[in-house]
């Protein structure tokens, strides 16, 4: 991790609708690096509202990155992506679409969308511990994101 990012909270914003997953996902995710303040939204709507910072979200933190279920109650993941990336405020924030889906139609479409990469969720939880484990490296230690401040 680098020296800046030691300091600093790494915003991760979870769309999720399964409180199980959600449950599973806090556990490993904060299991692997202490330094990931976890938010989570349950359906695309509130996603949105959260990005937005729209009402109960007023002043809510930008992350840094977003891990985004595809098939959630109100507004898709899809359309969340698609929201997400037509908006320039919001482009510059990584998204990873992890899902329980692998139709390559899917995949394709996410790619469309400008998804920076799909995961499927694995069943096994050493599987999932070990994915998870892969996105904090990655995402979260090696990749360099312009924070809020930089983006105009």
């Amino acid at each position: 991790m680098n020296e800046k990012q030691e300091n600093m909270a790494i915003e991760v914003l979870l769309v999720e609708d399964s409180a199980g997953d959600v449950r599973l996902m806090r556990e490993v995710l904060l299991g692997v690096n202490d330094s990931i303040h976890l938010l989570v939204v349950s359906d695309g709507v509130e996603a949105m509202a959260f990005l937005n910072r729209e009402g109960n979200y007023v002043g809510s933190p930008r992350p840094d990155l977003i891990l985004l279920d595809l098939n959630l109650p109100k507004m898709d993941g899809r359309e969340v992506l698609a929201c997400i990336k037509a908006d320039a405020k919001l482009k510059t924030i990584p998204v990873i679409v992890l899902t329980v889906s692998d139709f390559e139609a899917d995949i394709v479409k996410s790619y469309q969308l400008q998804a920076n990469c799909y995961l499927c969720k694995p069943v096994q939880l050493s599987e999932f511990e070990t994915l998870m484990r892969t996105i904090n490296r990655f995402w979260m230690t090696a990749v360099r994101v312009p924070k809020q401040t930089q983006i105009q």
